[in-house]
């Protein structure tokens, strides 16, 4: 098993990795929306879906991997309603065939953030 780790994405805030890679598999742990250059958070759910897919974007490359070796997705919203935002800036990431893909409201995502992404790649 090999630990994937980059600057290019926030640090982990707990006992867990950014991501690993087990065989041809690689598991990126729920990534918010923060800005791993300033900490910042973005204000709106557009630009904190977009950090959280960027940021998954910077753990892949460590495995040598791309959103197009993403197979599955798991998308957590402090608000359903955001859910409209949320899919247009998701769909602008991905191509067809796009990852298999769940959805769900969460109580709370760490440091109040509105979204949190987390992701499945294998190397094909």
């Amino acid at each position: 098993m090999k630990v994937l780790s980059t600057t290019k994405a926030p640090a982990a805030i707990g006992p867990y990795s950014q991501g690993l890679e087990a065989g041809n598999m690689v598991f990126v742990s729920g990534q918010i929306p923060v800005n791993p250059e300033t900490g910042n958070i973005p204000d709106t759910i557009e630009e904190q879906t977009a950090q959280s897919l960027s940021n998954i974007e910077n753990i892949l490359a460590q495995s040598g991997l791309s959103m197009s070796d993403v197979v599955k997705t798991t998308v957590f919203l402090a608000d359903l309603g955001d859910f409209s935002a949320m899919n247009e800036v998701y769909a602008s990431r991905f191509q067809e065939p796009y990852p298999a893909r769940s959805c769900v409201q969460a109580a709370a995502i760490p440091k109040g953030c509105g979204v949190e992404i987390e992701c499945i790649a294998v190397k094909r």
